[in-house]
């Protein structure tokens, strides 16, 4: 039996691999991907060990902060984010939940005062068991990490 790579392999560049699958867009969102012109090889729904599907992004020439991949662990608490050089793994980018996030999210709130003033949106973030949840600062509404709007 045959192996075949659903997705080209990179030269340089970060690969996120272990994405719950239907999550890979809000990360692009979140990491604001589309502002930075960057080549982005996106696999939704292939195949998983871990899990039965899974979704994988590919940036080329480009490497994540530790706060960026930090930031990923919201929609996908168990990704695994590699560097890649010379088309080798290089370094695995170890992550932790962050503890809040600002300027990223919409509140879904209609009556916050991050959406009616001209304020930033600020979320505190609290995982309980495998559920994320993000609290407004401001009118301390919480919500899944699934319910929350990303800003675009």
């Amino acid at each position: 039996m045959s192996k075949t790579l659903s997705v080209a392999a990179i030269q340089n560049g970060t690969v996120i691999d272990h994405i719950p699958a239907g999550q890979a867009f809000r990360i692009i969102y979140l990491l604001r991907l589309l502002d930075k012109h960057l080549q982005v090889t996106v696999g939704l729904n292939l195949p998983s060990k871990r899990s039965k599907l899974k979704d994988l992004m590919k940036i080329k020439n480009y490497i994540l902060t530790k706060d960026q991949a930090n930031e990923i662990t919201i929609f996908a608490p168990t990704a695994t984010i590699n560097v890649i050089n010379d088309f080798e793994v290089t370094e695995k980018i170890i992550t932790t939940l962050p503890t809040s996030i600002a300027c990223i999210f919409i509140c879904p709130n209609p009556v916050c005062i991050s959406r009616t003033e001209p304020v930033d949106s600020f979320f505190y973030i609290e995982e309980q068991g495998k559920q994320v949840f993000l609290s407004c600062k401001y009118c301390e509404k919480t919500v899944d990490r699934n319910e929350i709007e990303v800003r675009i």
